[in-house]
């Protein structure tokens, strides 16, 4: 596990969003990006997962295939990034970083309908 500032890893977070195009970030307006210690039980169920160090990142929300006509004036989507998960994934801060954008790029998948299945498929996951 590699040690470091929370702020450093905000920093991080925040360095990966900025590397997105453009036109990927001009389709997030309604999404917020956060970043917690470890995942709640609500969201382990959600994930069917057991273990909250095993889940890196989780994305709360309705993907944007799903949206009909009715859907405005709701609250952000989150993406939530599990900083103690993915800090004991890592080595050192090369990997901190790649972990990171990997993380944050497979939950931005999900905003926009990619399912884990698909993105086993084409070699993302």
């Amino acid at each position: 596990m590699i040690d470091i500032r929370a702020d450093d890893f905000d920093d991080m977070v925040e360095a990966a969003w900025n590397e997105l195009p453009e036109k990927f970030r001009a389709q997030l307006e309604n999404v917020e990006v956060v970043v917690e210690e470890l995942p709640d039980a609500n969201t382990l169920g959600l994930a069917h997962a057991r273990n909250p160090l095993g889940l890196l990142g989780f994305y709360h929300g309705v993907p944007l295939t799903e949206r009909g006509h009715g859907y405005h004036t709701v609250v952000p989507d989150k993406i939530s990034l599990y900083r103690q998960a993915i800090l004991l994934s890592c080595r050192n801060s090369d990997e901190l970083r790649a972990l990171i954008a990997h993380v944050l790029r497979h939950e931005i998948a999900h905003h926009f309908g990619i399912s884990d299945a698909r993105l086993r498929e084409i070699g993302a996951y």
